[in-house]
């Protein structure tokens, strides 16, 4: 089955086509990073307007580079949700108008359940149950991946994602946008232990996390050191915060693999990308003798493959959408149906 998938939930447009689920044939993304680095973060305006000029380029050339014809696309899928809404209708309009002149499904696909699913292009031999982190820069959760549409949160944070404290610090560094890379980069060179940072722990739910405050503890550090008439060490600073987060993480996915009896950890979202992080998650699995699915660093960040990756499991369990489907700013990815 030959899908041509859609993903415009931010600053990324992307058109894939990707056959059964793991074959990509291309990933074709227009980046608007450069852009939006002006003004330090995503303009949502100016991202809806970039969706609009690139999309149907874009799609024409997914087409020519994959050496396929309009008439060999078998369903179009699109992101309608979570994300920036006027970005989102971008793409779920282009998906519906492209699936109702081609006479095709149309097939709509949560976007943090695409980003589980580029895994399963990474490793084409995964296959449900396992666990996924899923740390993105909205959302950080634990993920009780049962089957490909049957997913059960099993922990979340509580306040801010990781993925956003990494973000809001670094551009506080000064750092360009996007700030968790310029930050990682950072911390390859500075000392963890230079700064103690706060372990934050939650009541009730031992698998749900909270980053504002080590976000916050962070900030004072910075704001406090150049009142003095200081200046912080920026590696190490980045070093330190991005070793609390991880100590955040990372024991708590260990919990959630001892809760589930898993022995098969995905990760999924841009801030999969961390440095840090993938260091840390190989180790501690590598000591359990679990099997560690870390997707390369081109599929960490919005595309439209995994979009396409998980469109194909949404349709065999009859996921369809009609012209009525609409774009949500927000919305659950558990038991969905439409």
């Amino acid at each position: 089955m030959l899908i041509l998938s859609v993903e415009s939930s931010c600053d990324e447009t992307a058109v894939a086509l990707v056959r059964d689920g793991r074959e990509v044939l291309t990933d074709q993304i227009a980046s608007q990073v450069a852009l939006h680095r002006l003004y330090g973060g995503v303009v949502p305006e100016i991202a809806s307007r970039k969706h609009i000029e690139a999309i149907y380029g874009l799609a024409e050339q997914a087409l020519a580079a994959a050496n396929v014809r309009r008439t060999d696309i078998d369903a179009v899928a699109v992101t309608y949700a979570p994300g920036l809404i006027g970005a989102l209708l971008v793409g779920v309009n282009f998906a519906k108008a492209a699936a109702l002149a081609l006479d095709v499904p149309l097939i709509p696909v949560h976007h943090i359940r695409g980003h589980i699913a580029a895994n399963y292009i990474a490793y084409p031999d995964l296959k449900p149950p396992f666990l996924c982190l899923v740390v993105s820069g909205g959302h950080t959760m634990l993920v009780d991946v049962r089957d490909y549409t049957d997913l059960n949160i099993l922990g979340s944070t509580r306040d801010d994602a990781a993925g956003e404290c990494f973000d809001k610090v670094a551009r506080l560094l000064g750092m360009p946008y996007p700030g968790g890379a310029a930050l990682d980069r950072a911390a390859r060179g500075g000392d963890p232990k230079t700064y103690p940072m706060p372990h934050i722990k939650v009541s009730g739910n031992p698998l749900d996390m909270s980053f504002s405050g080590l976000k916050t503890a962070a900030v004072n550090l910075i704001h406090n050191t150049e009142q003095k008439g200081g200046a912080v060490n920026v590696p190490d600073l980045c070093a330190s915060f991005s070793e609390a987060v991880s100590e955040i993480l990372v024991p708590r996915t260990l919990a959630a693999l001892e809760q589930t009896g898993y022995r098969t950890l995905a990760v999924a979202g841009g801030v999969a990308a961390n440095s840090r992080i993938r260091g840390d998650l190989t180790r501690a699995c590598e000591q359990r003798g679990v099997r560690l699915c870390l997707p390369p660093l081109s599929l960490c960040g919005d595309n439209g493959a995994m979009i396409g990756a998980q469109a194909y499991y949404e349709y065999l369990a009859g996921h369809l959408a009609d012209q009525t489907l609409n774009a949500y700013a927000t919305k659950s990815m558990e038991g969905e149906t439409l």
